[in-house]
């Protein structure tokens, strides 16, 4: 069982959290786009483990995004938990069937994750065929940026 949480200090904050640039998010997004199309999904939505929203890309205006985020993060957490009962490093993805929206999760590196919104206009298979080139995306322009960053100085390596 994990032991109390602690609270962290600013100082040990940004040294976890990556730094994001105008050109690197134009790259994120249009990676994301990108994805949407091929995939024929609804929307994307890229968070950090805290829950924070990084960006998004897709329209579903019934969506709480503030909400789905801190969701998304929370459910991690709570797979991370059994995946360690069950003797793994973590689970990388999750997926929610609904009737009429279903919902993919998945982690990207060991910072992000990328929830993607779809109804029946596609297909589960779709999804994480398309998901899978888009992942590899991400995870090169995170460590382009995390090493940027570790060279500069603003996050341990």
């Amino acid at each position: 069982m994990p032991g109390p949480m602690v609270q962290k200090s600013d100082e040990e904050l940004r040294k976890e959290r990556l730094t994001f640039y105008r050109e690197e998010m134009a790259e994120i997004n249009a990676t994301l786009r990108g994805f949407l199309a091929r995939a024929k999904a609804n929307a994307a939505f890229l968070v950090d483990k805290d829950g924070h929203l990084i960006t998004r890309e897709g329209v579903d205006d019934k969506i709480d995004v503030d909400a789905i985020c801190g969701l998304v993060a929370g459910a991690f957490a709570a797979t991370r938990q059994m995946a360690t009962i069950l003797g793994e490093d973590t689970f990388l993805n999750l997926f929610h069937q609904g009737k009429r929206k279903n919902i993919q999760v998945t982690l990207i590196g060991n910072r992000t994750i990328l929830s993607v919104v779809f109804d029946d206009t596609t297909t589960i298979g779709m999804v994480r065929l398309y998901l899978a080139e888009a992942a590899n995306t991400l995870t090169t322009i995170f460590q382009r940026i995390l090493e940027r960053q570790q060279k500069a100085g603003f996050i341990d390596r």
